[in-house]
């Protein structure tokens, strides 16, 4: 299970990984928080302008089902409202209704009973800074961290399910600096010109902290149902733009893995691992 806040999210984070299972033979469910309601056209090319709420979201259900196609994957909409990314100096409160102000037991309650119907031995989803400081990913990252501890406890969320206790937890480390680092410098070696200079150089000078990388998976092969999917959502990403600027060839060559952070298990691991699913095994249906 792969828990996301906006359509389009499970398409750059994660998602070569997930075809990679779904081909595999894995069940894979994504798990879409919001509607993406107060998405904006990040794209220039789009031909249209779908105006914010329900027009947009009509649009980015389409563009949803396109790509959980092309992954291969099932998905899920747990029915909240997106709250957009609050801009300015101060930053304006958040709407009223909104994913980030529903309460957490409130919002963990639909993905509780999800974990409980599902009944999954992985679940993926961003560590507690979301990513990025979007209310909906640190949200998303409360209600999966909340989901996963509490669904397998009859004594809470009484009434949505029989209790289910997933195996592990992650997060996933699509955008580490080591990752754009390495990307930026083969780039410039093999003469192409890179868009992620500024962007290292930035987070360097910031000095964020990394968090600890414990598992990659290797998953070039399905980097074309990767690329299929963020096509699919046409008013969030450009064909042409930061997500497709790295030749394929050259990517497969110094990155064919898609990182993540083990993050609490319920079986016993080795680190590193290659698998998510390390140390689990058929008896573990439980």
């Amino acid at each position: 299970m792969a828990v996301h806040a906006h359509p389009d999210d499970e398409s750059s984070k994660g998602a070569a990984t997930t075809a990679r299972y779904a081909a595999e033979g894995v069940e894979v469910l994504v798990v879409t928080c919001t509607g993406g309601e107060r998405g904006s056209i990040l794209n220039d090319a789009y031909p249209g302008s779908p105006a914010e709420g329900a027009e947009m979201a009509a649009v980015r259900r389409e563009e949803m089902a396109a790509a959980a196609r092309a992954l291969g994957v099932r998905q899920h909409w747990l029915g909240f409202v997106d709250s957009g990314l609050p801009e300015g100096d101060p930053l304006p409160p958040l709407p009223e209704g909104c994913f980030a102000l529903v309460p957490l037991e409130a919002a963990a309650a639909p993905l509780v009973e999800l974990v409980r119907a599902f009944r999954p031995h992985v679940i993926t989803t961003y560590d507690p800074s979301g990513g990025y400081p979007h209310p909906d990913h640190i949200m998303s990252h409360k209600v999966a961290d909340e989901a996963y501890h509490a669904a397998g406890d009859p004594e809470r969320y009484r009434g949505h399910g029989e209790p289910w206790a997933p195996l592990k937890l992650y997060y996933n480390h699509d955008f580490s600096l080591h990752r754009m680092r390495t990307v930026h410098e083969a780039l410039v070696a093999a003469g192409h010109e890179s868009p992620f200079g500024d962007w290292v150089e930035s987070r360097a000078m910031r000095e964020v902290p990394e968090r600890p990388v414990t598992t990659r998976i290797t998953c070039a092969e399905h980097f074309g149902a990767r690329d299929e999917a963020l096509r699919s959502h046409a008013t969030q990403i450009d064909p042409s733009g930061f997500f497709f600027a790295v030749p394929r060839d050259l990517e497969a060559a110094i990155w064919p893995v898609e990182e993540y952070e083990l993050a609490h298990a319920r079986v016993p691991v080795a680190l590193p691992e290659d698998d998510l699913f390390s140390g689990i095994h058929p008896e573990d249906d439980r």
